[in-house]
């Protein structure tokens, strides 16, 4: 009786391209403004008034030592892609929380994951709190021993004014720069460059926007990137023709109104 041999793949082979085929497929069904979001410090657009060279931040970037800060700003400004950008730029690992889901007991994990990591000899992780302005005060304060002692280099982001919405103690620690809102010079970079990005953009579907829908684009959105990248995503996928060509009108019926945010304690308010 003849043996049969059945070849089997290594087995360090087949998780690897089952991970690269996992992280691929996550990717291409990411909406446009994740998967637009840069990986280098170079390529991050807007705020020139705290990113400039010999500016604090940048100081604080060459020297790998974030400390603790606070990025204040309206959605879609880019505080979220500048934490990670952050946290690539000084070799950092990051761990990214919101306070939205996460409550103290997540948040003694993570600080004990970091007190690990630094005992070990690997370098400061970097904590990033999004919505850090929905914590309490209890779970604001629990971040400070671990601020203070240099176990993590903490980074919050907030919508909202942080000297009405982080507490005194928190607050003390830590650098605050506030992010404008884009300029529609500043959106029409990124459309362009989303409309060319073969890769992560909308560059396979060899789209052109008029001149004047790209315009009404980056006026409409009001400095808000993920926005205009968001509608910038419909108006293409659900064009009619192809290859597709935006016009103002097709852009105006892919964007939605502007909603007014009533806040009854806070800036909205007086907005």
């Amino acid at each position: 009786m003849g043996l049969i041999f059945v070849a089997r793949s290594s087995s360090h082979e087949t998780p690897s391209l089952f991970a690269a085929s996992e992280a691929e497929n996550l990717n291409r069904n990411q909406p446009l403004p994740a998967r637009m979001r840069p990986n280098r410090l170079a390529d991050f657009v807007g705020q020139t008034h705290f990113l400039h060279e010999g500016s604090l931040l940048r100081r604080l970037i060459d020297a790998k030592r974030l400390g603790s800060i606070l990025l204040y700003g309206p959605p879609g400004t880019g505080k979220t892609t500048l934490a990670h950008l952050l946290a690539i730029e000084t070799g950092s690992k990051l761990k990214p929380i919101s306070a939205v889901t996460s409550g103290v007991k997540e948040l003694r994990e993570v600080l004990e994951w970091a007190r690990n990591e630094v005992s070990s000899g690997a370098a400061r992780p970097v904590l990033f709190v999004d919505e850090i302005h929905r914590f309490n005060r209890a779970q604001q304060d629990a971040l400070l021993p671990d601020v203070e002692n240099g176990i993590v280099s903490f980074i919050g982001a907030t919508t909202s004014n942080p000297f009405f919405a982080i507490n005194g103690a928190l607050l003390s620690r830590s650098q605050i720069f506030e992010l404008k809102a884009l300029s529609s010079e500043d959106i029409e970079r990124l459309i362009d460059r989303a409309l060319s990005d073969q890769q992560h953009g909308l560059g396979y579907l060899h789209a052109t926007i008029e001149p004047d829908a790209k315009a009404y684009l980056a006026k409409i959105v009001e400095g808000d990137a993920r926005k205009a990248l968001s509608a910038l995503e419909i108006a293409a996928l659900s064009a009619r023709e192809r290859p597709p060509r935006l016009t103002r009108d097709w852009i105006a019926e892919s964007i939605q109104t502007k909603t007014i945010q009533f806040d009854r304690s806070g800036d909205e308010h007086y907005d």
